[in-house]
């Protein structure tokens, strides 16, 4: 076994996870804050108004950050799906499964600020453009994971179904990101990208940036608390449970 298997499979092992996850979590959440409430107020108030939607545009330092997450997000639980439909590893399936209902609260707050930007810029909150559609589907793809990891009593088997469902999902992620480009919408084109010069001044980037930043730290602090929970459901009768349950006990007697 190599190296990277062999971390693969320590990290993965339900004790290993909850230690190192117990130990992260304060610090992902307190780091999360911090940068997201710098980028904040460099986007609500140092950020200058555009010159076309003057003020409006700030809701893009919430929107936009949520966007991106709710496609990440997406693609981290089908990859954390695909390790455990073929590779039977149950934190993949844990993490897989925690991760869906951030993702879907991201993929809510996506549409939601875009329907209250769209009221005053296309005059209408809502309008079945292809960007619009396709992520709703999202939602609805998020959605039908939790339902389905929910309706089955048998925590593995309602893990592996939930990510069979994610992985046929997954088709919607490319349709979501270049929905823009493939049909006309009213929905306007990428403004920050990785590779060239962004369409955006760059008083308004780094705090669209910044916010980007603690929107994924954010992710991955919920995912991993979410996932610690899990573990210690799924865990319940095994002996390293027992002595955190006690540990805790004598800790708080």
């Amino acid at each position: 076994m190599n190296t990277l298997s062999l971390w693969f499979h320590k990290f993965g092992s339900p004790p290993t996870f909850y230690r190192l996850s117990r130990l992260l979590c304060p610090w992902l959440f307190a780091a999360a804050c911090l940068i997201g409430a710098v980028g904040l107020y460099a986007g609500l108030v140092l950020a200058p108004a555009d010159y076309q939607q003057s003020d409006a545009y700030r809701i893009i330092f919430i929107h936009v950050p949520c966007a991106w997450m709710s496609l990440f997000a997406y693609i981290f639980m089908a990859a954390n799906a695909f390790i455990a439909v073929v590779w039977r590893i149950k934190i993949s399936e844990i993490l897989a499964m925690t991760s869906a209902p951030v993702g879907a609260m991201f993929t809510a707050v996506t549409l939601l600020t875009g329907a209250i930007w769209g009221k005053p810029m296309w005059g209408t909150w809502w309008t079945w453009d292809a960007r619009l559609t396709s992520e709703l589907v999202l939602l609805f793809l998020y959605l039908g994971v939790i339902g389905l990891y929910s309706a089955i009593e048998d925590r593995r088997q309602a893990a592996r179904a939930a990510s069979f469902l994610g992985l046929i999902g997954i088709v919607n992620v490319p349709i979501v990101h270049f929905s823009v480009n493939w049909w006309n919408t009213l929905h306007q084109g990428s403004t920050v990208r990785l590779l060239g010069p962004s369409r955006i001044d760059a008083s308004m980037l780094w705090p669209l940036l910044l916010m980007a930043l603690a929107t994924h730290i954010w992710f991955f602090a919920s995912v991993l608390a979410r996932s610690r929970t899990s573990v210690l459901e799924q865990e319940s009768g095994k002996e390293w449970v027992r002595e955190i349950v006690q540990a805790q006990g004598v800790r708080h007697g």
